[in-house]
């Protein structure tokens, strides 16, 4: 018996292994995470809600999120906001923003000029495969954004509210 040729470019690739091929890069494409996911909308109106009509700069803000995690429950999650912290010039608030969980709103929190660093370490849950955002509200009413993205083999905030 003779195997099945796919086609005239590669006479050697038997119909399973070109299958087989494209399982896996249908397979590698799937994993990847995604910058527009389907809860991406309700995102970005939680954005617009925190920051009004004002423009969000990038930069000054750093999240840290592993960029490959196995359970979607206990994500680590770090972010830090470069700031003199002074009482003319701090870090009064930081927004964590999720584009996949149920609640866009992962938390907030607040600083004075009295914390010394605006720097925060937590562990949050993650429904999916997402895009985490970090709002920096300054004192002087200006924002700062960063974001990071993370695949999460694993998910979590799954159940019905």
């Amino acid at each position: 018996m003779t195997s099945l040729k796919v086609n005239s470019i590669s006479p050697n690739l038997t119909r399973r292994l070109y299958l087989s091929a494209l399982g896996i890069l249908g397979l590698s494409s799937w994993l990847t995470p995604f910058s527009a996911g389907a809860k991406q909308p309700e995102a970005m109106e939680a954005i617009a809600k925190i920051v009004g009509s004002n423009a969000i700069q990038n930069g000054r803000v750093k999240l840290v999120i592993p960029p490959l995690v196995e359970s979607g429950n206990l994500v680590v999650l770090k972010v830090a906001i470069e700031s003199p912290m002074t009482s003319t010039d701090y870090v009064k608030a930081v927004h964590i923003i999720s584009e996949a969980n149920p609640l866009p709103n992962i938390f907030t929190a607040y600083f004075t000029p009295r914390s010394g660093r605006a720097e925060v370490t937590t562990r949050v849950r993650l429904a999916d495969s997402q895009r985490v955002w970090a709002i920096a509200q300054m004192s002087d009413g200006g924002y700062w954004q960063g974001y990071a993205d993370t695949l999460v083999t694993l998910s979590a905030c799954t159940e019905m509210i």
